[in-house]
């Protein structure tokens, strides 16, 4: 028994973050450097993993292949949305997309995104959730032992 649940992957990601593209994101080509563009990801990803995990110890697991659709250059804005498609026993499985918000271009997807919860230790907790959620009761209240 896997202990995992599926969750609708047909919804459309749900586009939380936006960003300006600056001077300092570009590459030398003039567009917006791919390093920049996950690392944005990669943080966005890490709030929504920790929310619907209820963890403010969550951290990157596995990334898959990264498609690169189009590019973004100065001054365009983009947005980034991220979307729970499987919950594991300490994991939460996500998909991301990155459009301009001005032509609703399609910029990046990843189709898998794993976050793991760990306990104080740096180990894999359980973290008992099978279902998304948007309340923020489950996010993890000050821990001075984490120093928030």
């Amino acid at each position: 028994m896997t202990n995992q649940v599926e969750l609708d992957t047909n919804s459309d990601v749900t586009f939380s973050t936006r960003r300006w593209v600056r001077p300092e994101d570009l590459n030398a080509n003039g567009t917006l450097f791919g390093g920049s563009l996950l690392r944005w990801i990669d943080e966005e990803s890490a709030i929504y993993a920790m929310i619907q995990l209820g963890n403010s110890r969550a951290v990157t697991k596995f990334i898959s292949e990264i498609n690169f659709v189009s590019s973004a250059i100065q001054g365009d804005m983009i947005e980034m949305g991220i979307r729970a498609t499987k919950f594991g026993r300490t994991s939460i499985t996500m998909r991301a997309e990155v459009r301009n918000i001005i032509t609703g271009q399609r910029i990046l997807t990843i189709d898998k995104i794993v976050f793991v919860g760990l306990d104080e230790h740096g180990k894999p907790v359980e973290h008992g959730y099978d279902s998304i959620t948007y309340d923020r009761d489950r996010f993890p209240k000050r821990d001075d032992d984490l120093g928030f």
